[in-house]
């Protein structure tokens, strides 16, 4: 696979993608570029910043981010995010949603059922 395909579906990405950046940044501060290569690294693929730095200005406003520019050490500075107490909340709510709905969808391809479903005699 080539470095321009992407491996997941966009849908599936646009649905996880705010979960994964919490959690990268539940590691402590980083910048955006680094969010990115970290995600592309961990097997999610690449993503783009027009993809990316919207997304982490709604992790702003929402209050989950905070953003601060730090000073370059070789070349010009940086906007490292932070994430809030009100992030690691929503990061530990949106990780076990995301496990349940994992859970579910997975048990779904395999048996057809959902997990509340009886086996009803016609």
């Amino acid at each position: 696979m080539s470095d321009t395909e992407q491996r997941w579906p966009s849908e599936w990405m646009r649905g996880v993608l705010g979960t994964c950046v919490l959690r990268t940044l539940d590691d402590g501060p980083i910048y955006g570029y680094a969010i990115a290569q970290r995600l592309a690294e961990s097997g999610l693929g690449v993503v783009k910043g027009g993809t990316l730095y919207p997304l982490l200005t709604r992790l702003e406003e929402a209050g989950w981010v905070t953003a601060e520019w730090r000073a370059g050490e070789a070349g010009p500075g940086r906007k490292y995010y932070v994430l809030t107490d009100d992030g690691r909340s929503e990061l530990k709510s949106s990780e076990q949603r995301w496990a349940e709905f994992a859970d579910l969808t997975r048990h779904f391809i395999a048996t057809g059922r959902g997990r509340t479903d009886t086996t009803e005699e016609e």
